[in-house]
């Protein structure tokens, strides 16, 4: 126990680095872009960079890890390659040069939370499976280090200005290559012989199906925040201090649900907090279309989150580990990255671009809003494919 604790406390140690330089990194980078004089088509081609490395980077890393056993290793290296590529960012600003830049770094971290995750639920399987309350508390630290960053990197940005962003960014990242260095070396992974289910049966499988169609178009609606949040705000006229205090009001509200998750998780059933992450990201992003000149508004709008990414997230965690056990894992974990955060990133990405320059940013929170709402549909067709089992008795081995 006193191992798995050590563990767990390095992974989210991990975690918060990560999401502490993606804090620095996804909110702001629209705004440097925009500040080097870069069209907004272009800058939707290079905020999609990220989701474009997740159309195949997190299985490639997730194929590997679950061969060779060797999480913790290509960790440290992939957190080591992405801090020396963003050093090109540093470089003269070009649009080919920022996006060989952005798409290396992208292509690097792909590799860190999904085998992270992988690191979390097989410390946890230890204990019998899934545990929201003891997967809240470490995944909390990773909203913890995005809180930090987006707020400071709000009032430090208002301060020194975008041209220091280069250069924060790659400090942002040493924090992540010493994260990942703290992480304790493990024997590779040795998966239980006999018979298990290939990655072809359990796809074919209507409820698994059905799942990651819903996921899909509940994150696609998230693109919108993702991608364009910080560039409405921007036009409404929002400083950048307000930029990042609304970032971290969805940030608290995170941070608040993960600690506080398994007293709400255990009584219900996943499938039903995937549909309603998935109706209350529809008002959010209605609510963000019709309401963004109210800042009252936007403060409420953005305690959604929740629900719509918090709560939505432990429940995809739990019903992939029940999916894909064993040798599946990590790449059950990489498809969620994949279908989830790549595919729909890059439609979003670049569908908000087109749209955003014909329509204003006004209309990509109205499309967002719809697609989640088809979320909500595939999820309720899920539910009714798949016997409904609480986080508490998912399996995970």
């Amino acid at each position: 126990m006193a191992d798995s604790a050590r563990v767990l406390r390095a992974s989210a140690l991990l975690g918060c680095a990560y999401y502490g330089s993606i804090g620095l990194f996804n909110p702001f980078v629209p705004l440097w872009y925009q500040s080097l004089g870069v069209p907004v088509v272009s800058i939707g081609l290079l905020v999609s960079m990220q989701s474009w490395t997740r159309l195949f980077a997190p299985y490639l890393w997730g194929m590997v890890a679950d061969r060779s056993g060797r999480r913790v290793e290509l960790i440290r290296a992939a957190a080591l390659a992405c801090w020396l590529c963003s050093w090109g960012l540093l470089l003269p600003p070009t649009v080919m040069g920022l996006t060989a830049a952005v798409f290396l770094m992208y292509f690097f971290n792909a590799c860190v939370t999904p085998l992270n995750e992988s690191l979390i639920t097989a410390e946890l399987a230890a204990s019998g499976g899934m545990d929201p309350k003891r997967y809240g508390r470490v995944r909390l630290w990773g909203s913890v280090g995005f809180l930090a960053t987006v707020v400071g990197g709000g009032w430090w940005f208002e301060w020194a200005g975008l041209s220091v962003f280069p250069l924060t960014i790659v400090i942002g990242l040493s924090t992540l290559v010493f994260a990942a260095w703290r992480l304790p070396r493990r024997p590779p992974v040795q998966h239980a012989h006999g018979p298990s289910a290939s990655m072809a049966d359990t796809l074919r499988r209507p409820e698994v199906g059905w799942f990651f169609l819903g996921m899909f178009f509940t994150v696609l609606g998230h693109t919108a925040v993702y991608a364009f949040y910080s560039l409405y705000l921007d036009q409404l006229g929002y400083s950048r201090g307000q930029v990042g205090a609304l970032w971290a009001v969805s940030v608290a509200a995170e941070i608040t649900w993960f600690a506080l998750q398994g007293r709400w998780l255990l009584h219900h059933h996943l499938h039903h907090w995937l549909m309603l992450a998935a109706v209350l990201a529809s008002v959010r992003f209605a609510g963000t279309a019709a309401l963004g000149h109210s800042v009252i508004a936007m403060v409420l709008l953005q305690c959604l989150h929740a629900v719509t990414f918090a709560a939505q997230h432990t429940a995809c965690i739990g019903l992939i580990g029940r999916y894909f056990p064993g040798r599946l894992q990590g790449r059950g974990q990489a498809l969620y990255a994949v279908l989830g955060y790549g595919v729909s990133g890059v439609l979003g990405s670049l569908a908000g671009a087109w749209l955003a320059a014909g329509r204003g940013y006004q209309a990509c929170f109205w499309a967002a809003a719809v697609f989640a709402l088809l979320g909500a549909f595939c999820h309720w067709r899920g539910a009714r494919r798949d016997p409904l089992t609480p986080p508490a008795a998912v399996p995970v081995t």
